[in-house]
């Protein structure tokens, strides 16, 4: 057999049918197999690259790993749209599909009770980053002004610079405080994030917020309207809000883990380091 079982999410039975033609990891068609009261949302992928050793190699490949990443999206957000999952780990894989039978007695338990706490919630996230223009907007003449024509203006312009920079993180902090006391006031649940690297993220501006917040469905409208009316209040910070997500967040790591290796999940399920 050279095919093997990728895992997106698991969840429980629900009545609408996925999307037509859904396709995720590697162009797979996503199917459903169902096992004691759940379902385990599955593809079929060749062996020759998600093998133990095949996998472990193209998780160094930063194009493979963003193709593979965007496919498991592409089947965890149309679950999102009719279902509550809980997503899984990128490069969950199996043997067979008794591979992921076993997944699922094995971890029963955890499965049920982390969806029953997301159970119509939804994911939501919010950063916010300081404009790299917010300086240059805030600074005031001493900045601004000409080269310096002394040493005594010289440093004069950086003392100045530097009460600014002062100032601007200052607000920074206060700014994304106050959001997040709010935001998590109107969400089940939050998480901080460390802030993303600006250079792997390519987003412009220092990221100083990075949250998500576990929002009831039907809340999220007035969530969206809270998170909008804040966009321009602070000058020179952006406000980004990005969702809705499964809750990848929230999920339970002993629920959400299992990166297994093919030659593993054939012989117990267990998983792979």
């Amino acid at each position: 057999m050279t095919g093997l079982r990728y895992v997106y999410a698991v969840c429980r039975p629900f009545g609408a049918p996925l999307q037509a033609e859904l396709t995720g990891v590697a162009g797979a068609p996503a199917k459903m197999l169902h096992h004691h009261g759940l379902i385990a949302v599955v593809s079929d992928v060749p062996e020759r690259d998600f093998a133990e050793e095949p996998l472990r190699a193209h998780l160094e490949d930063l194009d493979w790993l963003a193709a593979t990443a965007r496919g498991h999206q592409q089947v965890v957000d149309a679950l999102t749209a009719v279902t509550t999952p809980l997503p899984l780990r990128l490069g969950t894989v199996f043997r067979d599909d008794s591979g992921v039978r076993v997944m699922i007695e094995e971890r029963e338990e955890v499965f049920l009770r982390t969806l029953d706490r997301l159970e119509g919630r939804v994911e939501w996230g919010v950063k916010i980053y300081v404009e790299p223009t917010g300086q240059a907007e805030t600074a005031g003449p001493d900045v601004t002004e000409g080269k310096p024509v002394s040493g005594r203006d010289y440093l004069r312009q950086r003392r100045s610079k530097a009460r600014t920079q002062e100032d601007t993180w200052q607000r920074a902090e206060q700014f994304s405080g106050r959001l997040h006391s709010l935001l998590s006031e109107h969400a089940d649940a939050a998480r901080l994030h460390a802030p993303q690297n600006s250079a792997l993220s390519r987003a412009s501006g220092q990221n100083v917020l990075n949250a998500a917040y576990l929002v009831p469905r039907a809340q999220s409208e007035e969530f969206v309207e809270i998170v909008d009316r804040t966009k321009g209040e602070e000058p020179g910070m952006r406000v980004e809000l990005t969702g809705p997500w499964a809750a990848y967040s929230f999920v339970e790591p002993a629920a959400a883990d299992g990166t297994h290796t093919a030659e593993e999940a054939g012989s117990a399920g267990e998983e792979g380091s």
